[in-house]
């Protein structure tokens, strides 16, 4: 198989979708790999890299989109790149279709089969190919969020640590799973004052066990997270339904009693965000002020730490890849359940209910595109 890597154009993204070493290892399969000169420029990776581990290079998108059976990104395609998807071809990347009408009308118009790295499960519903980036954002949002927190970036003027004789910050994560348990750790690890919320108990037993008296945990209704909110300097949205839009969970009203200066991070944005007054921000404009509170909302928060983040995500998204070559995407969807999750559009239809039923499409169900 033909596969394309181009260059990533979403403001300040810095990943790539394959790295050298995964370019090596579908060429020593036997596949071709196209790569966009430049694009791997962002974690360290000069062309001549790609070139040394069996690389063509591209000299731009086109090209790329143009020759390859399958294209291998990490952000969802741009209005540009949807422009020059064709049916038959597939699409590998993140997608986040729930709360993007635009993105979903254009691939399925294109006819595209559109692989959404978000919604591939794994194990006990998991979602392997998610958590290294929930990872890394669940822990940049402390970083993010104590940075807002600084008087001159417009922030309550709050070090989370505190020093002695002053009281720490106070921290409060809505969700307990990946971002928020990574969230917890960074924040613990400062010296804050950390409180989870979550609606299982299972997870707040979990998280109970592990953060012992570091961390407190509560369970996540509408009366816990307006009481913490008015206490919290740091507020991190770490809620997810996979495939679907966030709930809102903080509205414009609870805002009025949160601290002036303080900070919520949504690590949901991705998803349409948490909080009821999100929208999305990027690396070169993080944040926005609604009501005296601090909004930081950049959609790929993982692009500012791109070295690391882009070999986190080849450790989990190139086995896959790889499988679809050998096999042929359909195979190797009908082979592995939890592959063929991840389908969300094929030949002008939804795939995915989540997303059908969010954006108002006929499903599909995978089982009938893979037929």
């Amino acid at each position: 198989m033909r596969i394309g890597c181009p260059k990533e154009i979403k403001n300040h993204e810095y990943r790539v979708g394959l790295t050298p070493e995964s370019v090596r290892e579908l060429t020593a399969h036997g596949h071709e790999v196209w790569v966009e000169t430049g694009a791997g420029l962002g974690i360290g990776s000069t062309d001549a890299d790609y070139r040394a581990c069996g690389a063509t290079i591209q000299p731009d998108a086109k090209t790329v989109f143009d020759g390859c059976e399958m294209i291998v990104k990490v952000k969802e395609p741009q209005a540009v790149e949807r422009a020059m998807l064709r049916e038959g071809q597939v699409l590998y990347t993140y997608l986040h279709l729930a709360p993007d009408p635009d993105q979903t009308r254009e691939l399925v118009a294109s006819g595209v089969t559109a692989i959404a790295y978000e919604t591939v499960t794994g194990p006990g519903g998991s979602l392997p190919l998610l958590k290294p980036m929930s990872q890394v954002a669940g822990r940049m949002s402390i970083q993010a969020g104590a940075t807002a927190l600084e008087k001159a970036n417009g922030g309550r003027g709050v070090l989370l640590g505190g020093v002695p004789g002053v009281l720490p910050g106070r921290v409060m994560v809505i969700g307990g799973g990946v971002v928020g348990f990574n969230a917890a750790q960074m924040a613990v690890g400062l010296g804050a004052d950390v409180t989870i919320l979550d609606r299982d108990p299972e997870v707040l037993e979990k998280l109970g066990i592990h953060f012992e008296s570091r961390a407190k945990t509560r369970f996540s209704n509408q009366a816990n997270i307006e009481q913490m909110l008015c206490e919290a300097e740091l507020v991190i949205g770490a809620v997810l339904i996979p495939g679907a839009a966030a709930p809102k969970l903080v509205t414009r009203e609870m805002l009025k009693c949160m601290k002036p200066g303080a900070v919520l991070v949504d690590v949901a944005i991705d998803q349409g965000g948490c909080f009821e007054t999100s929208r999305p921000t990027t690396h070169a404009e993080p944040t926005y002020v609604v009501d005296d509170v601090v909004h930081y909302c950049v959609a790929n928060m993982p692009g500012a730490v791109a070295r690391t983040s882009t070999y986190a995500l080849n450790n989990v998204t190139l086995p896959h890849a790889l499988r679809m070559a050998e096999m042929g995407w359909k195979a190797a969807l009908a082979a592995n359940p939890h592959l063929a999750e991840g389908l969300n559009v094929h030949a002008g239809k939804v795939t995915y209910k989540a997303v059908a039923d969010e954006l108002g499409y006929n499903y599909l169900p995978v089982a009938d595109a893979i037929r």
